[in-house]
C-alpha cells in the first residue's frame, strides 16, 4: 500500500476572498488522515507550511496583488513536494487556493525530471487557469498555474519552472468557465480540454481513460489537481468561485475510482476549500470521501480491467 504525506498549504494570496487558509484544518477535522489510514495506507502529516522571508517582487501588470507572497509559497511548496516524493511517498497538498499548484506541480516536475520520467497533469477544475501575471485582469494568481506549468512567458518574477509540461501531457477536465484571453492562448497549445460539453456528449469515462492510457503507455507520473469548483455547487458550496453545472456526486466518485484503478497517481492537490462558505462541513466531508475513492474505497469490488 502506498504511503501518503499530508502537506498543509494555508494559502490565501492567490485570490481576494479570505478563508482558504482555513482549508488544511478543515480537511483534518473532516477526518482525511483517518479515511486514508482506514484503507490500509500509511499516513504522515508534515503539518502546515509557513512563508519564508520575502524578497522584492514587481510585475508590469498593476492588477496583480500578493506577488511576493505567492512566489514565497511557490518556492516552499516546490521543495516540500519534491522532498515527499523523494521519500517514496505520495504527497497530498491541502489547500489553500489554487495558486499552490504553482509550487506543488513544480516540485513534482523537479522529481520526475531526476527520475527521467514524464510528468502528466490532470486538472479537475471549472477553470482553465491559463492566464499569466501579464494577462490576468483580476490580478488573482490562482488563475495562472497551468500557464506556468506549460511554460508560457510572463512569469519572470517566479523561479523558472523545473521542466515545463508539454501540452499533450496536460488534461483539463470539467471546464466550464474560460476567459477570452485564456481561450485565445489555449488555441496555440496542444492541451486536451474536456469541458462539460465533452463530458455531456462522451460521458466522464472515455476522455479520462484515453488520457490515463497515454500516461501508462509513456511510463509517466501523474499529478492530479482537484479544485472544489470541479464539483457542482449544489453539493460543494464551500468555494469562492462557484460555477453552475459541475460534476455530480456520482460522476466525481467515478472519476476517483478510475484514477485508483489506474494506479498512476503520484501526487494530489486539494484546493479552494473555503470553510467559511461551507454548510456544516458538507464540502470538506465530500472532498475527504473523494480522496477515499481515489485511495481505493468502493461500494462493491469488481475485477480489475485488463491492462
Amino acid at each position: 500500500m502506498p504511503r501518503t504525506i499530508l502537506i498543509g498549504a494555508p494559502i490565501d494570496s492567490g485570490q481576494r476572498r479570505p478563508g482558504c487558509l482555513m482549508g488544511p484544518a478543515a480537511f483534518r477535522v473532516a477526518g482525511l488522515a483517518h479515511a486514508i489510514r482506514e484503507l490500509g495506507h500509511g499516513v504522515e502529516d508534515w503539518g502546515d507550511l509557513t512563508l519564508p522571508p520575502l524578497g522584492p517582487a514587481t510585475c508590469a501588470n498593476p492588477a496583480v496583488h500578493s506577488l511576493a507572497e505567492t512566489i514565497g509559497w511557490t518556492q516552499t511548496l516546490t521543495d516540500k513536494v519534491d522532498d515527499a516524493l523523494s521519500a517514496g511517498a505520495m504527497p497530498i497538498i491541502l489547500g489553500g487556493d489554487h495558486s499552490l499548484a504553482l509550487g506543488s506541480v513544480a516540485g513534482a516536475a523537479a522529481f520526475a525530471a531526476r527520475q527521467d520520467r514524464p510528468l502528466f497533469l490532470l486538472w479537475l477544475d471549472a477553470h482553465t487557469d491559463f492566464h499569466t501575471p501579464l494577462t490576468t485582469t483580476s490580478g488573482n494568481l490562482h488563475g495562472t498555474p497551468v500557464a506556468y506549468i506549460a511554460g508560457r512567458d510572463g512569469f519572470d518574477p517566479f523561479p523558472a519552472f523545473p521542466a515545463p509540461i508539454p501540452g499533450d501531457r496536460i488534461c483539463l477536465y470539467g471546464i466550464r468557465s474560460v476567459d477570452p484571453a485564456e481561450h485565445a492562448a489555449l488555441l496555440n497549445h496542444d492541451i486536451a480540454i474536456n469541458d462539460m460539453r465533452v463530458l455531456d456528449e462522451q460521458g466522464v469515462v472515455a476522455p479520462l481513460r484515453s488520457f490515463l492510457e497515454k500516461v501508462r503507455r509513456m511510463g509517466g507520473m501523474l499529478h492530479v489537481s482537484l479544485d472544489v469548483d470541479f464539483l457542482d455547487p449544489a453539493i460543494a458550496p464551500a468555494v469562492g468561485t462557484t460555477v453552475p453545472g459541475g460534476t455530480t456526486f456520482r460522476e466525481a466518485h467515478l472519476v476517483m475510482e478510475l484514477l485508483h484503478e489506474s494506479s498512476l497517481v503520484t501526487s494530489l492537490d486539494l484546493v479552494e476549500l473555503n470553510p467559511f462558505l461551507d454548510d456544516r462541513g458538507m464540502t470538506a466531508r465530500l472532498m475527504v470521501d473523494l480522496v477515499g475513492s481515489l485511495m481505493g474505497k468502493k461500494v462493491f469490488d469488481r475485477p480489475t480491467r485488463a491492462k
